[in-house]
């Protein structure tokens, strides 16, 4: 990491970041702990850095909506506070939002800019209702209500989209994304390890690829309080699909250049964003 001391940034060119953590049920240990990878990030010259889903609280489902706050609340004015002591952009990964009225949570993802202002907010849209015999089943339908907007904010750098974990899934949703201008798309999530194992950097590599951008998707790692196994493996990628940073076996930040210059070579040398023949 000392390596990248002497970056030079540029208005096209500089270094991002995504923070791999195993968030539990103590808010403010998960808050803490966030914070101070956030500030390892910023160190390094990261200058946007973007948390993992549920990234501030993980308990029992029955206690989602209880647990849940509004946005504005305390949560996202600490990472907005944080943002602009840093002047980053800050995506706080998601975070479960109370809206009023609501029986159940959004998975809401929030990026912040070196203000400290919210300029762009998701919920997700894809929910995780899955039943694999012997390894995993959730529903997070039953506690979790789903968004329908296609997401993205305009930054110094160029358009960044949000997505949120399983969304990954669904490459319906990033070619939106790209059709909207995004050059960046985040995807903080909570992989399970099964799933995982078999398909995390295929499908990140895959979105990469066909979409022609960067790809910064930080991960949960280790055991949930529900018992379920994270898979980790945070990922930066390439408009190419090549990773250029991958996170190790624990609790960590990682850190790459983000080219726009690259990312325009390999969209003018390969155009087939010019060549899509179906509707957008």
């Amino acid at each position: 990491m000392d390596s990248f001391a002497a970056f030079i940034m540029t208005p096209r060119r500089f270094l991002a970041a995504a923070v791999q953590l195993c968030a539990g049920s103590d808010q403010r240990v998960n808050l803490d702990k966030a914070e101070a990878f956030v500030r390892d990030a910023a160190r390094l010259g990261a200058m946007l850095v973007a948390l993992p889903e549920v990234f501030a609280w993980r308990g029992p489902r029955e206690q989602e909506i209880e647990v849940a706050e509004p946005i504005p609340g305390p949560i996202t004015d600490r990472l907005g506070n944080l943002a602009r002591e840093l002047r980053i952009h800050l995506l706080g990964g998601s975070l479960l939002e109370r809206a009023p009225g609501a029986t159940k949570a959004f998975n809401t993802s929030c990026l912040f800019d070196p203000r400290g202002e919210l300029i762009a907010r998701y919920r997700k849209t894809h929910l995780f209702d899955v039943d694999i015999p012997g390894h995993v089943t959730i529903r997070e339908s039953d506690t979790r209500q789903s968004g329908s907007d296609v997401v993205t904010a305009d930054t110094e750098w160029g358009r960044i989209g949000l997505t949120i974990c399983y969304d990954l899934r669904f490459p319906e949703l990033y070619r939106k994304l790209t059709a909207s201008g995004a050059l960046v798309i985040t995807i903080p999530s909570a992989f399970t390890f099964p799933t995982g194992a078999a398909h995390w950097e295929i499908l990140l590599r895959a979105r990469a690829i066909e979409n022609q951008v960067y790809i910064i998707a930080p991960d949960q790692i280790g055991r949930s309080p529900s018992g379920v196994n994270d898979f980790g493996n945070s990922m930066i990628i390439d408009p190419w699909g090549k990773p250029l940073a991958r996170a190790a076996d624990r609790e960590t930040v990682i850190v790459a250049e983000i080219d726009l210059d690259y990312l325009d070579r390999v969209r003018r040398e390969l155009p087939c964003l010019d060549h899509v023949k179906f509707a957008q």
